[in-house]
């Protein structure tokens, strides 16, 4: 089904990440976001910029699942956690993409740090395993990533991040293929706390850079209702959370005008 579906997406010039080079967004409120997400603190910092962990002050976790383009053998399952420790932040993350014979898995670790008032900064160690049917066991390799936050003030705030600067990559019977370099930049502005408005450039030295868009509003107190455009390729999302004692669940749907809808949905819990 992977190889069927690959030779589709080159039929219609349409461009998915290649086996062993993939590295996912995670979370269905980025998704109706359409992740333009490098500045905004919650749950799932752990796959976006982990500079936004020290925003958090008590302990949280979450699960996510999506199923990518309707498709079973694509969908992404993901588990976060993030703990006050060692005078900051640790998150702990992991994923794996694709069911069966062939997946795609990464473990991350986490370490953020308020540096000043306005200044946040963070590391992530992450460890890639790939498995493919036709050989008896996984490849891995490890890499990093890191990121930055400034506040500019109580409405703005702005974030950076790198993916593999180094630029690593896996090695198999074939020869290696390496893990892109993908680096983000962006912030968002928010409003009485009724009101986000975010928007962020990702540079991927793999593909053309992309620009990435979302709006977030609460019409009631627990509700919040979100939107998104990113492109190119164009796509857009769309969403809901809801919000009771220290659970959120969030829904979230994006659209591909070539491979169609894309459900997600996750569930956090935040210690108060």
């Amino acid at each position: 089904m992977i190889k069927t579906l690959r030779i589709l997406c080159l039929f219609l010039g349409i461009y998915v990440p290649s086996p062993a080079l993939g590295n996912y967004s995670v979370g269905a409120r980025s998704v109706a976001l359409s992740n333009a997400f490098v500045s905004v603190s919650d749950s799932w910092s752990t796959f976006h910029n982990q500079a936004t962990l020290a925003g958090i002050k008590n302990f949280s976790a979450g699960v996510f699942y999506e199923s990518r383009f309707l498709v079973d053998e694509l969908s992404l399952a993901a588990a976060t956690a993030t703990l006050p420790l060692l005078n900051g932040n640790v998150g702990l993350s992991f994923y794996q993409f694709g069911s069966g014979t062939y997946n795609e898995t990464k473990f991350g670790f986490a370490y953020a740090r308020q540096l000043s008032e306005r200044w946040n900064a963070a590391v992530q160690m992450d460890y890639f395993m790939n498995r493919w049917p036709e050989n008896e066991k996984a490849f891995g390799f490890a890499t990093f990533e890191a990121g930055i936050v400034y506040r500019l003030n109580n409405e703005v705030v702005l974030g950076a991040h790198v993916f593999n600067p180094v630029k690593n990559g896996i090695t198999t019977y074939y020869g290696k293929e390496k893990m892109p370099l993908i680096a983000r930049i962006g912030g968002h502005y928010e409003f009485a706390d009724r009101v986000l408005i975010s928007a962020e450039y990702a540079y991927n030295n793999d593909q053309t850079g992309q620009v990435r868009t979302g709006l977030e509003f609460y019409p009631l107190q627990n509700l919040a209702l979100r939107m998104g455009v990113s492109g190119r390729p164009l796509k857009y999302s769309a969403g809901l959370g809801y919000t009771i004692g220290g659970f959120t669940t969030d829904i979230a749907f994006s659209y591909h005008g070539n491979l169609g809808f894309s459900p997600s949905v996750s569930l956090q819990y935040r210690w108060k």
